[in-house]
């Protein structure tokens, strides 16, 4: 029998595609694989009998598990993609609830907001409580700073208290005012029908204790398998010992050396403590790479050495080379930018193209200078952790088109809208929707004995067909439009709408959802026309949102798929690229992991930036800081640069020297740095620091006033 989920894999890589039952653990290193393995053991789990809808493979992108299963259906030569249950945590949480939601009181046509729906809701409500409002006292948490608390809560699964005292200790003494926000914040949730991110994971692990549906979900797969564990908070790790209480068939995939998202309430201690949470677990390690140099690899693991709480391994790879990876040491930043310059035009001289070399980066501001610089030597780039393409303030603005005729209570979408209309203010906003009765007050959904789509509700755009509310002439022209524009999605006109019981149940009616959108776009495009720049460059994007739609026949899909996992942005380029479509990769190290490149340029390799300053507070921080680091080196895969600058100018007041020196990174000890190729850049002074020309003999002239009269 032909085996091809065998072929090609090492011995390690084989124990863990063909493991039997019980809990298995991968400690993958990076570029060991693992993307590989994965998918030949949901191929090898085929072969062996297994039903592909008993399978639930768990990521952290749609693009992964898309990946993954389109390698399993070429080795088992079946239509795998379409039956295992494969995706993002949040997807796979989605599509349980829609089916097993009503058991907490949740009703299956509710809508998702992503995290700038989120921030707007708590800023909203801030303001109504009056929180907003220093009167010059002190300050209170910004919108974005409240989601941040109440993500860190929720996922971390600790009291409030204990998250302001560790994370932000500044809110301290606002406990109370936050508890009533996130208060009021659940409360608005569940009365517009919405659920956010963190709603999604809370929810499903809900329904792992709810007797009965617990039972049911944790016999409804035989294989669970995870990818990226690493990477997965407290509550996904409920989730996971809910979903397999019944058959602990686990097999989970991660790297500690890796954990380095604990700002997003990722904690190291899933993977660390995993064999303690499921019992007779067996723990294979991959550590054969096939990504780097093994001088890049020899630095990397000497790097990781010096970490306290870890899994052991050795990465090594046949691909030898004499290169050592190497250690800039420069004079400033004016001068790093330089020698990184010549450094990416030496490669491409040489044949490395730009997308396949990368600068990377601790924080996204690091890049500032670097940017003018490539700027002015015409070195087009790409930047990497700005706004996805959900962000964008014009997509946002369409999908709460969307939102609304999917979801009509849904607050957020229905104030976003009007607030986009001529002669509408705040205030103007909040009276419409109360017209329209888009606030549902005191609804308690888990007392409902029957669907909502039957209960006697009026549905706030049956009552903006039926009666539109009385507005001034200044707006008056453009309600119209937005009521004839809702009702052209719905299929109906504003006659046939009065007449008809539920209007937003015609799903795409007579029209698809690319021409729904059309439809929008028409009606929106001269609104955004004055309110934004770039109007040109943000019709391109509403375009491709036209395009995205064609591939969906459910709004509620679409609308869905585009808030748990968004595209990337096609406008977010630097500059526009040179006809050769070829562009350098700037990017966050956090935004990095995962990608690979020829050569990879490691910038501000000193104490205080890498690791931050910010995170210096305990070990904890340090170990998280030295495995970022880890992760930046391990991205190369023939040539790494590592750039120390010496001094750094400071830029605050009251200062009286500017520039402090700098510290070599205390991730390169001794023994690492002797794994490096030390050199120093030899920058032309008069190009790199024109005043210090003019300033040496003005200095020798001072000096000669003590012996010369």
């Amino acid at each position: 029998m032909s085996t091809p989920w065998l072929e090609g894999l090492n011995p390690a890589q084989q124990e863990a595609v063909t493991h039997g039952e019980g809990p298995l653990l991968v400690i993958a290193g990076a570029g060991t694989g693992k993307t590989k393995t994965l998918a030949c053991r949901v191929a090898y789990l085929i072969a062996q009998g297994v039903w592909p809808d008993r399978i639930l493979l768990l990521t952290f992108t749609r693009r992964a598990a898309a990946e993954m299963l389109s390698r399993a259906a070429q080795m088992t030569a079946q239509d795998v993609a379409g039956r295992v249950w494969g995706g993002t945590f949040h997807a796979v949480a989605n599509r349980l609830l829609r089916q097993y939601g009503r058991a907490l009181g949740l009703l299956p046509d509710y809508t998702v907001m992503d995290q700038g729906d989120a921030a707007d809701l708590m800023n909203l409500i801030r303001n109504e409580l009056g929180l907003g409002k220093t009167q010059g006292k002190r300050r209170f948490p910004r919108k974005e700073t409240l989601v941040q608390i109440y993500s860190r809560t929720v996922n971390a699964e600790e009291k409030l208290s204990e998250i302001l005292q560790k994370y932000f200790s500044w809110c301290v003494d606002d406990i109370e005012a936050i508890r009533l926000i996130f208060d009021a914040y659940s409360h608005r949730k569940r009365e517009a029908n919405v659920l956010d991110y963190d709603d999604l994971l809370l929810f499903w692990k809900a329904l792992c204790e709810v007797p009965g549906v617990s039972d049911t979900l944790a016999d409804r797969f035989d294989y669970v398998l995870v990818d990226e564990y690493q990477d997965t908070n407290a509550i996904q790790g409920d989730i996971l010992v809910g979903m397999c209480k019944n058959t602990p068939n686990i097999m989970v995939v991660g790297d500690d050396a890796q954990s380095i998202y604990s700002f997003r309430s990722a904690t190291i201690r899933n993977i660390l403590d995993f064999p303690d949470q499921f019992p007779d677990t067996r723990v294979v390690t991959l550590e054969q790479n096939y990504r780097s140099t093994q001088p890049i690899l020899s630095a990397s693991n000497a790097v990781m050495d010096q970490a306290h709480d870890r899994y052991t391994k050795n990465l090594w790879s046949d691909r030898l080379s004499d290169q050592k990876p190497v250690l800039y040491t420069v004079m400033d930043e004016a001068e790093q930018c330089q020698a990184v310059c010549d450094q990416i035009l030496a490669h491409l001289e040489q044949g490395t193209p730009l997308h396949q070399q990368a600068v990377l980066f601790r924080a996204g501001y690091h890049s500032d200078a670097l940017e003018i610089e490539l700027a002015r030597r015409n070195i087009p780039f790409h930047k990497y952790g700005g706004l996805k393409f959900i962000e964008s303030a014009h997509i946002k603005d369409m999908l709460a088109f969307l939102r609304i005729l999917e979801n009509p209570y849904d607050a957020l979408s229905w104030y976003r809208v009007f607030l986009l209309m001529d002669g509408i203010g705040p205030r103007g906003a909040q009276r419409l929707m109360n017209e329209l009765g888009v606030r549902r007050e005191d609804l308690d959904i888990a007392a409902e004995e029957e669907p909502r789509e039957t209960a006697q509700i009026v549905s706030p755009l049956k009552r903006l067909f039926s009666d539109p509310p009385k507005l001034s002439p200044a707006a008056r022209g453009q309600f119209g439009q937005f009521r004839r524009t809702l009702a052209d999605c719905c299929g109906v006109t504003l006659a046939q709408a009065k007449q008809t019981d539920e209007v937003s149940e015609t799903v795409g009616g007579a029209l698809p959802l690319a021409s729904q959108i059309e439809r929008i776009r028409k009606f929106y495009e001269p609104l955004f026309e004055r309110k934004y720049e770039n109007p040109k460059v943000r019709l391109r994007d509403i375009e491709q949102l036209e395009q995205i739609a064609t591939g969906y026949r459910s709004r509620r899909q679409f609308v869905t798929d585009l808030t748990l996992d968004p595209p990337t942005a096609t406008s977010d380029l630097a500059q526009a690229p040179f006809l050769e479509e070829d562009w350098l990769v700037l990017s966050t190290i956090h935004s990095a992991k995962g990608c690979e490149w020829e050569v990879v340029h490691i910038i501000h390799a000193a104490d205080g930036m890498i690791p931050s300053d910010m995170a210096l507070r305990d070990e904890a921080g340090v170990d998280e800081e030295r495995r970022l680091f880890y992760v930046g080196m391990t991205r190369s895969k023939d040539r790494l640069y590592v750039y120390f600058p010496l001094r750094y100018y400071r830029r605050g007041w009251g200062v009286s020297d500017k520039h402090t020196y700098a510290k070599l990174t205390r991730f390169i000890t001794k023994p690492v740095r002797a794994l490096f190729e030390e050199k120093s850049a030899t920058v032309d002074p008069e190009r790199a620091f024109p005043r210090y020309s003019n300033n040496v003999q003005s200095v020798r002239d001072q000096l000669k006033q003590f012996w010369n009269e």
